[in-house]
C-alpha cells in the first residue's frame, strides 16, 4: 500500500493522504538553524544544539502522536480547520504534503478554500520561513480569519519538561506595537538574566490581534485540536507572564473568486551582543533600562522577508543550493528506484545525518544525546564529496575531543564541542574511525596539509599536536589494547554499543554503557580486529606519504599480526566470530544454541581483505564460506538480521543486546547500518547479484508497496527494521538519523556502481550483476568531471576507456580541474 509517490522531476515526496502510518517527517536547515517537520505541521524548531537552544516545544511519547507544531488555523464563516490537518482534524476536501530538499509544502483544502503552507530555512539565514498562500477556489467572496500558532520552548529542552516550580513563572514576551506592515512577538525568557539570545515569530502584515499565553489561546483543558480562541473567531491579544507563552497571530482576510494572498511568518533566533542586549533608557518616551530587548537583528530578519518577491527569492537560492550539490555524483540506469535513491534521497540523507548526527528525530529527543565520535566519522564518508569544506572542519571538530591516549569520548555536544561526561569513552572502535574519517576526506579532497593542522587533545590547548599525531594515537591504541588471542580488547563495547562483555548489570536503570562492574583485560572484539585490518593500512599509506617508511612498516606488521589472530582465533568453522567473552568464552559460534552467528565480522572482515584467497583445492574461500553463512542464516525479505538465533533471555556476560526482544534492535533486529558491509563484501568477492539483492532489500524506495509494513518514510533509511524472530517482521523503526544513510551511500556509490576516489587516482570497479545491464555515472572530482559509461555484464572486474585511450587497471589519474572526462567502462559476464 502506498501513501504517495515520488516526483523524481521535482526532487520530491507526495503524501497524499494525511493518514499515514506515522509521522513522515522532513529537516529544514543544513546550517545552524533547523527544524523538524512531520506531513502534519508537527516538529520543532532550535539553534545548533537541539538541547541548549530549542526553540519551540513537541511532546513526545503523546497521545495523540505527533502533538506540537506550527500550525495555521482557519475560521470560514465558523468552519474551523486546520490545512495539515492536525491538530484540528476536520476532514479536507484535498490534502497533499510535498516534502522536498530542505523545505516541505502542505497544502489542505476544504469548503472552497486552499491553503497552501510552505516551510523552509533560507541559506545564511537563523530562521524558519512560512510563506502561506490562500486561494478562493469557490464562487463566492470569502471572508476568513487566519490564527498562526507556535509554542516557545524555554531554551534548555531537558529543563524546559521537568522543573516546573521555576518554569511556570519566569516565561516572558514582548509583543511589537502593530506599524501597518509587520506584526511581531518576541520570546525573551531568561534574556534579562544570563542569555544572550530570543526568538521571535512575526508576520509581513498587520495582524488584527494576537495571543501569547497558551491557556488563553487554547482554553482550560482543551486540546490543540479544540483551540478556543480559533474556534471564538477572535484572538484575546493576551501576554503571558509566567505559565505557557506561545505565538499565535490573526489575520483577517478576504478574497473574491479564484483570488490569492501570501503572508510570509518567520521564526528566528536572535543572539545580541552583551552590550547591545537592551534599548537605551529613554524616560521620555518610557523606556525603563533593562526592560525592552534591542530587536534591531529581528527587525532585520523580518525586512528580508517583507515581501513575497523576497521570500520567493529565498527559496529559489535554497534550491539552487541543493541543485548544485547533487551534481556532483548521479547515475542514470534505467532503474528509477536506484536513481532517485543515488541521485536525492541517499545524498539528501546523508547530509542530514551530517547535520544531526544521533541527536533529534522522531526517536531522539534532541535531549540525551549530541553528536556520535564513531557516528561523525562514519556520517563523513557520505557527505564528503557534497561538502568537503565543512567535513575539514568537523574533522577537526571530533579530533579535539579525542583523549590524549588515542581512545575518545563516545559523544560531544554540538554547542560546546566537548566531550560528553555523562557517556563517557571505553568503546574501543572509536579511535578507528577517525582513520577512516580523515582517510575518507583525504581521497576525496588531497588536503593532506589537514594533518599537520594543531589540534588539542581534550579541547585542552597545552596538549595541541598535529591531527596525524592523532591518528597515531588512534591507531597505537589498538596495538596497545590486544587481549590474549591477539585481537583487541572490546571494552565497553564495540560498533555494537549493546554487546557489554564487562557489565554484569542486574540493576534495574543502570547504564549498560557506563558502567564496568568487573574489569578483566579479557573480552575481545573480532570486529574491531576486522576493523584494524581494514583501516589500518590507511594509517600506513598516510605515514610513508609523511616520509615515516618506518612507521608505515611498523604499522603493516600490526595489522598482519592481527589478520593473522583473526584467521587464527577469530574463525569458527564457516562464519568469524563474534567476540571472546569476560571469561574467554566465544560468542558467535556454532557451538551455542543462541547467538550463533553474527552479521558485523561477516561484512567487516571481507571488506578488509580477510580470508579472500582462494584455497589450493579451488573451492569456496574463507570469505564465501562466511558470506553463504549470512545469506543462508541471517537473510530475510526484509534484510539481514544482525545475529541469529535471537537470545530468548537475558544473558548478564553480554548486556543490553539480550534485553530486546527477540527480532528487535540489535537482539536479532535488521539493524540496517551493517547489512552495507555485507554488500560491500559481496562486491569483494564478485557476486554483484546477491550485492545488489541485499541492496534492494533495505532501500526505502524498494519498500515503497509495503508502507502498511514498513510504516516509515519511504524516502530515507531506518536504523531498524524487525527481524524473522519479531512479531511484526519487515516493520522499520528510528528512521532518518542513522548510519545506514553513509554506508549505503558508500555500498551503491563505490562499490556496486564502482566510482570511488582514491588518493592519486579514481577508481573505477563497478559490480553490481546483471539486472543493471547499463548506466552512466557522473563524477566530480578535484574539479573535474567524470562521465563514466559502464557495459555491464554482471560479473567483476573490467576494461577501461579513457577520453578514447584503453588503460591498464582501473585506477584514472586525476584530470586538471575543470575538465571533462569520458570514460567508456565494459565489465566481463
Amino acid at each position: 500500500m502506498r501513501y504517495g509517490h515520488f516526483d523524481d522531476d521535482a526532487r520530491e515526496y507526495v503524501i497524499t493522504t494525511p493518514h499515514t502510518p506515522y509521522p513522515w517527517i522532513n529537516y529544514l536547515g543544513s546550517e545552524q538553524f533547523f527544524s523538524l517537520l512531520s506531513h502534519q505541521a508537527g516538529g520543532y524548531s532550535f539553534y545548533r544544539d537541539a538541547k541548549m537552544r530549542r526553540l519551540t516545544r513537541y511532546r513526545y511519547n503523546n497521545i495523540p502522536s505527533d502533538a506540537g507544531g506550527r500550525y495555521f488555523y482557519i475560521n470560514d464563516g465558523g468552519d474551523v480547520w486546520t490545512p495539515s490537518w492536525m491538530p484540528v482534524k476536520a476532514d479536507l476536501d484535498h490534502f497533499e504534503c510535498r516534502h522536498g530538499l530542505g523545505y516541505s509544502k502542505i497544502t489542505g483544502e476544504r469548503g472552497g478554500l486552499s491553503v497552501e503552507s510552505l516551510f523552509f530555512v533560507p541559506m545564511g539565514e537563523n530562521a524558519e520561513v512560512q510563506k502561506v498562500t490562500l486561494t478562493n477556489t469557490s464562487d463566492a467572496t470569502k471572508s476568513v480569519t487566519l490564527f498562526s500558532f507556535v509554542e516557545f520552548c524555554l531554551w534548555n529542552a531537558q529543563d524546559d519538561q521537568t522543573n516546573y516550580q521555576r518554569n511556570l513563572s519566569i516565561g516572558e514576551v514582548e509583543v511589537e506595537a502593530f506599524n501597518g506592515t509587520s506584526s511581531a512577538i518576541y520570546h525573551k525568557t531568561e534574556y534579562r538574566e544570563r542569555r544572550d539570545h530570543y526568538a521571535v515569530y512575526g508576520v509581513n502584515a498587520e495582524a488584527a490581534g494576537f495571543d501569547t499565553d497558551r491557556d488563553a489561546f487554547v482554553g482550560a483543558y482543551n486540546s490543540l485540536g479544540e483551540a478556543a480562541v480559533p474556534f471564538a473567531g477572535k484572538s484575546t491579544n493576551s501576554v503571558a507572564s509566567g505559565w505557557y507563552p506561545i505565538a499565535s497571530h490573526s489575520l483577517e482576510i478576504t478574497l473574491e473568486p479564484g483570488a490569492s494572498t501570501s503572508y510570509t511568518f518567520v521564526l528566528g533566533y536572535i543572539e545580541n551582543p552583551d552590550e547591545e542586549k537592551w534599548v537605551p533608557a529613554d524616560e521620555a518616551a518610557g523606556i525603563k533600562a533593562l526592560q525592552v530587548i534591542n530587536k534591531t537583528r529581528a527587525h532585520e530578519l523580518l525586512a528580508r522577508f517583507a515581501t513575497t518577491e523576497q521570500t520567493d527569492a529565498a527559496f529559489d537560492k535554497l534550491v539552487a543550493h541543493w541543485n548544485e550539490l547533487l551534481s556532483g555524483y548521479s547515475v542514470t540506469s534505467g532503474d528509477s528506484k536506484l536513481d532517485r535513491m543515488v541521485n536525492i534521497w541517499n545524498q539528501y540523507q546523508c547530509m542530514v545525518t551530517f547535520n544531526m548526527s544521533r541527536s533529534a528525530s522522531y526517536f531522539e529527543t534532541g535531549i540525551g544525546r549530541g553528536m556520535g565520535f564513531r557516528d561523525s566519522n562514519q556520517d563523513l564518508l557520505g557527505f564528503v564529496h557534497l561538502i568537503p569544506e565543512r567535513a575539514r572542519e568537523r574533522i577537526l571538530d571530533i579530533a579535539a575531543t579525542q583523549l590524549p591516549d588515542g581512545s575518545a569520548y563516545h559523544q560531544y555536544q554540538p554547542l560546546t564541542k566537548r566531550g560528553n561526561d555523562d557517556i563517557g569513552s571505553g568503546f574501543n572502535d572509536d579511535p578507528l574511525w577517525l582513520i577512516l574519517g580523515v582517510a575518507g576526506y583525504l581521497k576525496e579532497t588531497g588536503d593532506f596539509g589537514i594533518l599537520d593542522e594543531m589540534v588539542p587533545f581534550d579541547n585542552d590547548e597545552s596538549l595541541a599536536a598535529p591531527l596525524f599525531e592523532h591518528l597515531t594515537r588512534s591507531f597505537t591504541f589498538t596495538v596497545n589494547n590486544l587481549g590474549p588471542h591477539g585481537l583487541p580488547l572490546i571494552g565497553r563495547a564495540d560498533w555494537n554499543d549493546c554487546l557489554n562483555l564487562n557489565c554484569f548489570s542486574t540493576t534495574p536503570g543502570e547504564s549498560f554503557q557506563t558502567t564496568e562492574n568487573q574489569s578483566g583485560g579479557v573480552a575481545e572484539s573480532v570486529f574491531i580486529a576486522a576493523m584494524f585490518v581494514h583501516i589500518g593500512p590507511e594509517y600506513a599509506e598516510l605515514a610513508e606519504r609523511r616520509g615515516m617508511p618506518d612507521v608505515a612498516e611498523a604499522a603493516r606488521a600490526a595489522v598482519a599480526q592481527v589478520r593473522e589472530a583473526t584467521l587464527t582465533h577469530g574463525w569458527d568453522g564457516e562464519w568469524f566470530l563474534r567476540a571472546y567473552d569476560f571469561y574467554g568464552n566465544k560468542i558467535g559460534t556454532d557451538s551455542k544454541p543462541e547467538g550463533k552467528i553474527w552479521i558485523e565480522p561477516q561484512g567487516f572482515a571481507v571488506m578488509a581483505g580477510i580470508g579472500t584467497e582462494v584455497p589450493a583445492d579451488g573451492g569456496p574461500s574463507i570469505a564465501e564460506r562466511a558470506l553463504e553463512s549470512v545469506s543462508t542464516m541471517l537473510g530475510t525479505d526484509h534484510g539481514l538480521v544482525l545475529q541469529y538465533p535471537a537470545y530468548q533471555s537475558y544473558q548478564i556476560e553480554l548486556g543490553e543486546v539480550s534485553t530486546y526482544p527477540p527480532g528487535y534492535k540489535e537482539n536479532g533486529g535488521i539493524f540496517c547500518h551493517n547489512n552495507p558491509w555485507v554488500i560491500i563484501g559481496e562486491t569483494v568477492v564478485g557476486n554483484g547479484a546477491r550485492a545488489f539483492d541485499y541492496y534492494k532489500r533495505i532501500a526505502p524506495a524498494y519498500r515503497e508497496d509495503i508502507g502498511e509494513v514498513h510504516k516509515l518514510e519511504p524516502y530515507v533509511y531506518a536504523q531498524m527494521i524487525a527481524g524473522k524472530e519479531a512479531s511484526r517482521h519487515g516493520e522499520a523503526k528510528n528512521s532518518w538519523l542513522t548510519g545506514t544513510a553513509a554506508w549505503n551511500f558508500v555500498a551503491v556509490s563505490q562499490h556496486l556502481l564502482g566510482v570511488r576516489t582514491d588518493y592519486d587516482a579514481l577508481i573505477v570497479d563497478p559490480c553490481i550483476g546483471p539486472e543493471v545491464p547499463e548506466f552512466t555515472v557522473r563524477r566530480r572530482a578535484r574539479g573535474a568531471t567524470y562521465v563514466i559509461t559502464v557495459h555491464n555484464g554482471g560479473g567483476k572486474g573490467a576494461s577501461l576507456t579513457v577520453d578514447g585511450v584503453p588503460i591498464e587497471g582501473n585506477a584514472i589519474p586525476y584530470a586538471p580541474a575543470g575538465s571533462t572526462v569520458q570514460v567508456e567502462v565494459t565489465v566481463t559476464a
